[in-house]
């Protein structure tokens, strides 16, 4: 991500002509942390695309040589996993109509739990690290 922050212009006037003056406020309110959320996103999809390219190049080893050290094996196996989850959760979303308001309460609850649905780049803990 470049270290230029691009201030996104959002015109929230056409809502007042609307007589919607409520919902602009919150729009404009929340522009910052919404903002920061999709740039959080952003920077989250591209470590999980690096992840994979990294997997499925132990994978082609795993094909070519039919043996992989102990720690590709697990970059393998958490990478497989991170896939699973996003279409675990990907597919009910792009289905099931009202899905993508149901998403994070269900991550939400999985994560009160103790299960993590989110792939490994999304977990708070690695980002912080």
């Amino acid at each position: 991500m470049s270290d230029e922050k691009e201030d996104i212009k959002i015109d929230v006037s056409i809502f007042e002509k609307d007589g919607k003056t409520e919902f602009s406020e919150k729009i404009s309110i929340h522009k910052e942390k919404a903002n920061k959320a999709f740039q959080e996103l952003i920077v989250n999809l591209k470590v999980e695309a690096t992840e994979t390219q990294v997997a499925s190049k132990i994978f082609v080893k795993y094909i070519k040589e039919g043996n992989v050290s102990e720690k590709e094996e697990q970059e393998l196996k958490t990478q497989v996993y991170d896939l699973l989850k996003v279409l675990g959760i990907g597919i009910p979303f792009a289905l099931i109509p009202g899905a993508s308001l149901l998403i994070p309460f269900l991550i939400k609850i999985a994560n009160k739990k103790g299960i993590q649905l989110l792939p490994t780049a999304f977990n708070e803990e690695n980002n912080k690290s």
